[in-house]
């Protein structure tokens, strides 16, 4: 028998609880344990009038700005209705059933003022990044770093030449921050090559065709991780050129050491980071093992016998060639003032029935060392090792980071333009993603039963 809809008659009062509503294994849940907002207005109080209407309580804006990148709700105006409609969210927030719930316009205004004055995400990020620290969820022993390119929000077909440069009647928030970071190594002065082409609505976003398609517009955000926990150490956001990217460890390796007193015996990567200058200053400056590819372009496929070919006597600082002779040098720097030239003698080279597998074009042979290369050859050593082959596999900790960051936090292009817009998106990813990590690794404890 088809049964009827029972419609009642409204109850005159109600008793609901948001507390009670929101699951046990909820994800919102398991994070609030690690946000401790509190010194959020103490921090931001210079950057308020002491007079007028009060304003919106900043740590409310924050934990929404947290649940956006959390759940990878990438519109402002989408968030705050999904906010308004969400019993976890509202939760989450402290808004209860009838809190009002800030207007999208509110963010902006914050994001662009007083949030970015103060350095409030990176503070944010900071805390909970010393409270994965208290949980021990990082070793602190091995560090891995790498690099990944986001699209800027910037439209390539209005790229105009790099020549040409901006047009004078260009202006905007993006405009001026690109001409704060002219002298920044990880920006304007990252390269003296004029880019291709430039964005006239973000300048500071890079022309790119690294991926093999159709080149954009893009950042670089910068990992360092530890690989015990695939913890995010540090963030940082640069222009998408390796040059940028190679400061940029430096930057985060260095502070990770003076804010959190995190000193890797080892670290971790590719070989965008395995230059000879990077990998010494890694070995001699802070005593860290490189466990990084070593970026090198010696070999050679014309059937000349390359750098690889001829054997360093550390003892009595000279080459030998295929053929037992000696290479020698005088000790004077050369092209980048990091370089050696380690000649043969013409005379030997002359005679030599190796001649023309070695030095056909030239009178005699030539090999160029770095005053590195001991850095260099360390680290080839380790990547032979069993232990470097372990570090390629935990390498790979860090590049799943990134798929989290673009497939689950859906952060693939960029909401907000200029180099201050980037480093606010990806420290905000990241400190979203030292959350999850945490939820995900630290058991919810187990109520207590009357």
């Amino acid at each position: 028998m088809m049964g009827h809809r029972q419609v009642e008659q409204a109850a005159l009062f109600y008793e609901f609880s948001l507390e009670k509503h929101i699951p046990a294994d909820h994800l919102l849940r398991s994070i609030d344990r690690f946000v401790d907002l509190g010194e959020i207005k103490r921090d931001l109080a210079p950057f308020y009038s002491n007079i007028g209407r009060p304003s919106i309580d900043p740590e409310l804006m924050i934990r929404m700005l947290l649940i956006g990148y959390c759940f990878g709700i990438r519109s402002e105006r989408r968030l705050c209705d999904e906010v308004h409609l969400n019993l976890a969210y509202r939760w989450f927030c402290r808004l209860g059933l009838e809190g009002a719930v800030p207007d999208h316009s509110t963010f902006s205004k914050n994001r662009h003022g007083r949030f970015r004055q103060s350095d409030l995400f990176r503070r944010v990020f900071e805390c909970v990044l010393r409270r994965c620290i208290e949980e021990r969820l990082v070793g602190g022993e091995g560090f891995a770093v790498d690099a990944s390119l986001i699209k800027a929000d910037a439209n390539r077909q209005k790229g105009i030449e790099g020549d040409k440069g901006l047009p004078p009647a260009a202006a905007g928030r993006a405009i001026d921050e690109y001409l704060a970071v002219l002298d920044d190594a990880a920006f304007g002065a990252a390269t003296e090559v004029t880019p291709k082409f430039v964005s006239p609505s973000d300048p500071a976003a890079r022309w790119t065709g690294a991926h093999g398609g159709q080149a954009f517009f893009a950042y670089s955000t910068n990992y360092l991780i530890d690989v015990e926990n695939a913890i995010i150490v540090d963030v940082e956001a640069t222009t998408a050129i390796r040059q940028a990217e190679v400061l940029a460890a430096k930057r985060m390796i260095e502070r990770s050491l003076e804010r959190f007193d995190l000193y890797p015996s080892r670290l971790l990567g590719d070989s965008g980071y395995g230059s000879a200058e990077m990998l010494a200053w890694l070995l001699y400056e802070h005593g860290i093992e490189p466990h990084v590819t070593v970026f090198d372009k010696s070999a050679r496929t014309d059937g000349i016998f390359s750098r690889d070919d001829f054997t360093y006597d550390h003892t009595g600082d000279v080459y030998r060639c295929p053929d037992g002779k000696v290479l020698t040098t005088t000790g004077t720097l050369v092209n980048d003032g990091a370089t050696m030239l380690y000649l043969a003698s013409k005379r030997d080279c002359d005679r030599c029935a190796l001649k023309l597998r070695c030095c056909p074009t030239q009178a005699s042979r030539r090999v160029p060392r770095s005053i590195y290369e001991g850095a260099r050859d360390m680290a080839r050593q380790i990547a032979r090792s069993w232990e470097g082959r372990t570090s390629r596999r935990l390498r790979k900790k860090i590049e799943m980071l990134f798929a989290h960051l673009k497939r689950i936090l859906k952060l693939d292009r960029l909401r907000l333009r200029g180099p201050n817009g980037a480093r606010d998106e990806f420290t905000l990813a990241a400190t979203a993603q030292n959350l999850r990590k945490m939820a995900k690794l630290i058991p919810m404890p187990t109520p207590r039963l009357a």
